[in-house]
């Protein structure tokens, strides 16, 4: 018992002035408030930091003095343990408080708005049964990890006055595809790691397990944030493990004092500190190797002290977090008092919320966020830049696969490097103007779709009258059959793409209200309301914009008008006029010698065979040269050209050009038509009404609902929230008030004391 009194004493911490308590407890309760409450400004902490099975967890039990969580291999912390550890040579069982375990995520089922509280024995068990069923719970979660902190505050007559946030332990995962669950693991745990240890406020405690420094396992991930190690404690664990590895005692010495060139920056305490933690449980049965937490303390004293290295890790934590902690108090004080009047406008808001939950006021208000809803659209159509584009822009690959893309009958999409704009996040006008011009450069570079001959004797057919052969008739017939199907799909294609656009108006609107300030926040049922009224209004106008362009399709490809559809008379005159005297040169050429390439390429092949022809017929008629002889040749070649289109259903080299020359004529001229009609109806019929008739409709929809304003509004639920949400603003005022008059009062003591000490 003796001797167990002697390593109590030799162990303890130094005794701590009233001031110090002070301290010590104000920056307690500073680190629960910042958790609970999400404030701006958090204390200083020692943070654990290690990969699985480098004795993280035993480590920081061996700090305590008594064993508290699960240690071994695989994931045995999935969110942060903070441990506010007190000295408290009175208590001789391990006392423990959770603090604070309100989470969003969690169902409320699971957890108790209150602070729980476990007397003495029982303590430990309560939390390690909520940190254990916290594990459990994570671990059937698709993300498996939390950040939110655990809170615990421990008394005992082993503990030093630290705070310790025991984090996830880091994986390395085997690179192998089935071990994929693994390593999206590892990511997530050391994203969580990573952002815990950006808090300038913390002392990052990096364990390395290995034998020679040169591997920088954990700190690879720590020097990311912390390149220089300015505020890193670098630990050494399972030093027991590791000496009987090492051959000769050189090796030994070097890498118990490690020469400066071997460990980069300029850590905290010059060099790593070495530890061993004894290894067996504590408990009552068969397997356990210590019968109590006094005799697994003894042992790793014992082990401390013949290491030379647990005991001074603990103490220097102590003084080093001491240290920050009177540093940080001139800081503290003024995130206090903007955080203080941060929570009072809070406050006042809620009170004025609250007096404004009559009908009256509450129709004003509804009023009024009309007004400046439709405002908000108004600018985003416009152009603005308030609304941040790396949060609500996109660019054109991100709006193909949103809104859709344009792909045609070939299935292929047009490249993005040929669009405007097409790597900016662009949103409202912006983006509606880039769709368009996109629409426009797809569909004005379509060519009309290859046609066989197979298509061109199906479409002749047999007239009602006689069995001739009717090529108008047949280019007409194959050409709205090619445009209907071709620019159809595109038509659906730009209303989808458009109706995302347009929806997409209004998270961004909502965020530019909440911007200025002019958000109806807590009446979740009206701008419900509003955002339905809204998409039904673009869903439905955006479907009777499309059905007016389907109408001008359908008219365009089931009747054609020459003086509408062929846009290129005078070069279809000029081919056509050709056939007179092409048909005579040819009359002696086998008709299977031509081919269908050369009638694709007549109007480009043949221009000036044309016009040489042309210029002949024309001087032989200013000379008078016009014979009988000439005349009959016309009529000649005028009974050919009949005998090989009309007469004939083998079909001939020039009907086939003829017909090809006919389809792609009037194909054209629907495409021109379409792209034309299209666009300015979408612009007419589509982006105007939200402009003229929004406005209207939403206000015709806000009417009525002020004929049920209980259940628009839920003025029962929301008097309920605001009363809830006063009660918590008025909690936090007041502990945020309290600690303002603690760090006043440490501050006017830590300023007094070093003015006497000038003195």
């Amino acid at each position: 018992m003796a001797e167990a009194d002697s390593h109590q004493q030799l162990n303890a911490p130094p005794p701590l002035e009233d001031g110090q308590w002070k301290l010590y407890e104000a920056y307690n309760e500073l680190h629960g408030l910042a958790q609970e409450f999400s404030t701006p400004f958090d204390a200083p902490a020692v943070l654990v930091v290690g990969h699985q099975t480098e004795g993280k967890s035993a480590l920081v039990e061996a700090l305590m003095g008594f064993q508290f969580n699960h240690v071994g291999g695989g994931t045995k912390t999935r969110r942060p343990i903070t441990l506010h550890m007190k000295f408290n040579p009175d208590c001789h069982t391990p006392l423990c408080h959770l603090l604070s375990d309100s989470d969003p995520s969690v169902p409320r089922k699971n957890l108790s708005k209150k602070s729980r509280y476990c007397p003495r024995f029982k303590l430990c068990i309560c939390s390690q049964a909520y940190i254990e069923a916290e594990n459990m719970r994570l671990e059937r979660e698709p993300y498996q990890f939390s950040s939110k902190e655990i809170l615990i505050r421990i008394e005992y007559k082993y503990c030093p006055n630290l705070t310790i946030i025991d984090t996830p332990g880091l994986i390395a995962p085997a690179p192998a595809r089935k071990n994929r669950a693994l390593q999206t693991q590892a990511r997530a745990v050391e994203s969580l790691v990573r952002a815990k240890m950006q808090h300038k406020e913390f002392i990052i405690l990096c364990l390395e397990d290995c034998c020679d420094w040169s591997n920088a396992t954990t700190r690879r991930v720590v020097m990311q944030i912390d390149p220089e190690l300015s505020r890193t404690v670098v630990v050494s664990t399972k030093l027991d493990t590791k000496i009987p590895q090492f051959a000769r005692a050189s090796d030994v010495e070097v890498f118990l004092s490690p020469p400066p060139s071997t460990l980069d920056g300029f850590m905290l305490g010059d060099s790593p500190f070495f530890t061993s933690v004894p290894s067996g449980r504590v408990g009552s049965g068969h397997e356990s190797v210590y019968k109590s937490n006094d005799e697994f303390k003894q042992i790793t004293f014992k082990a401390g002290k013949e290491q030379n290295r647990c005991s001074s890790l603990k103490l220097f934590l102590e003084e080093l977090l001491q240290k920050r902690y009177m540093d940080s108090v001139p800081l503290i004080i003024p995130l206090l008092e903007k955080e203080h009047r941060s929570a009072t406008r809070k406050l006042n808001e809620i009170n004025q919320e609250l007096s404004t939950l009559d009908e009256v006021k509450l129709k004003e208000k509804g009023r009024a966020f009309h007004d400046l809803f439709l405002t908000k659209l108004s600018l985003l159509l416009k152009g603005t830049v308030v609304a941040p584009p790396d949060k609500f822009g996109e660019t054109l690959q991100d709006e193909r696969v949103n809104g859709g893309a344009f792909i045609g009958t070939d299935g292929l999409q047009f490249p993005q490097k040929l669009i405007p704009n097409a790597g900016m996040r662009l949103y409202g006008g912006a983006q509606y103007h880039r769709a368009m011009a996109e629409f426009r450069f797809v569909v004005g570079g379509i060519k009309c779709p290859p046609i066989t001959r197979e298509e061109i004797v199906n479409a002749c057919g047999v007239e009602d009258i006689h069995d001739g052969t009717n090529y108008s008739r047949t280019a007409c017939v194959i050409a709205v059959a090619k445009a209907r199907d071709t620019f159809e799909p595109f038509l659906h294609q730009l209303g989808g793409r458009l109706l995302h656009i347009l929806k997409r108006l209004l998270p961004i609107s909502v965020f530019l209200l909440q911007k200025d300030g002019e958000f109806l926040s807590g009446h979740e049922v009206f701008l419900k309301r509003v955002a339905s009224a809204f998409n039904n209004f673009a869903e439905s106008t955006e479907r009777s914009c499309r059905e007016k362009c389907m109408e001008d399709l359908v008219s365009t490809t089931r009747y054609v008008s020459w003086s509408l559809h062929n846009k290129n008379r005078a070069g279809l005159r000029q081919f056509l006029d050709s056939f007179g005297g092409s048909e005579q040169s040819t009359a002696g050429v086998n008709s299977a010698s031509v081919s269908p390439d050369l009638a694709s390429g007549f109007v480009g092949n043949d221009k000036q065979e044309v016009k040489s022809r042309a210029d002949v017929k024309l001087s032989n008629l200013a000379s008078g040269n016009d014979s009988t002889g000439s005349v009959s040749t016309t009529e000649t070649r005028l009974a050919d050209l009949l005998d090989s289109t009309l007469w004939n259903r083998r079909l001939a080299p020039s009907s086939e050009r003829i017909v090809y020359a006919l389809v792609q004529q009037i194909f054209h001229g629907i495409r021109e038509y379409f792209l034309a009609s299209t666009e300015l109806k979408f612009n007419c019929f589509l982006l105007m009404p939200v402009v003229d008739k929004l406005p209207a409709l939403l206000r015709e929809d806000l009417d009525s609902a002020f004929d049920d304003l209980e259940n628009v509004f839920d003025i029962t639920t929301m008097r309920h929230s605001l009363g809830q949400r006063k009660r918590e603003t008025e909690i936090e005022l007041r502990r945020i008030q309290r600690l303002k008059e603690k760090f006043r009062q440490i501050h006017e003591q830590l300023t007094s004391s070093q003015v006497m000490l000038r003195a």
